[in-house]
């Protein structure tokens, strides 16, 4: 009976220092796991409003910079298209300054001559007002046609009004003086008389 006693005492003892043993390691496990977990504290209303203030400013320098990047895309496109209009239209105050200059040829081959040294002269200026029209036209400066078209205030401008049976209604019966144009730029309108 000791015996059964003792192994008794000798089964509990086994018992006891498994149960021991597996407390043991269960309290290793829950402070390993409380040394993994982060305990956050709630956050405080002043760091709140730190954060929206610094999204604000970040939003609002977003913002900005857009604007700012959007105006030197402008800036960019209307720098570009100045310098293309520049570059089309460069004749044109050289135009404007030889009109003028090209009127009086015209009026001084419009004169009666009898005298064949003056008629050889005539010659000489038409020439002369050929080779400058066909530099106006290389440079893309062109007359604009008037008689017999119809008027259009975009290429022509009517200083006078009158009624013909042989035109219609709003033909150009009459030029007074050429006009001029650039490409598509008008650069003097012709001057013209119009049928009612």
């Amino acid at each position: 009976m000791d015996e059964t006693k003792v192994t008794s005492e000798k089964a509990h003892d086994t018992e006891e220092e498994t149960v021991t043993s597996t407390q043991e390691e269960i309290l290793e496990e829950v402070e390993t796991v409380e040394g993994d977990v982060e305990v956050t504290e709630p956050e405080s209303d002043a760091s709140t409003l730190q954060i929206a203030e610094l999204e604000a400013k970040l939003e609002e320098s977003d913002s900005r910079y857009l604007r700012l990047y959007a105006d030197f895309e402008n800036f960019r496109r209307r720098t570009q298209l100045e310098r293309e209009a520049g570059e089309k239209y460069r004749a044109q105050n050289l135009v404007t300054n030889l009109l003028p200059a090209i009127d009086n040829f015209e009026r001084a081959m419009q004169v009666e001559l009898d005298n064949e040294q003056a008629k050889s002269l005539l010659t000489g200026v038409e020439m002369v007002y050929r080779g400058i029209i066909d530099a106006l036209k290389q440079e893309g400066a062109e007359q604009i046609k008037a008689e017999g078209e119809e008027f259009d205030p975009n290429l022509h401008q009517a200083v006078m009004q009158t009624e013909e049976e042989q035109y219609g209604s709003n033909i150009v019966v009459e030029e007074f003086q050429k006009g001029y144009k650039l490409k598509d730029r008008v650069i003097r309108p012709a001057m013209v008389k119009v049928n009612k």
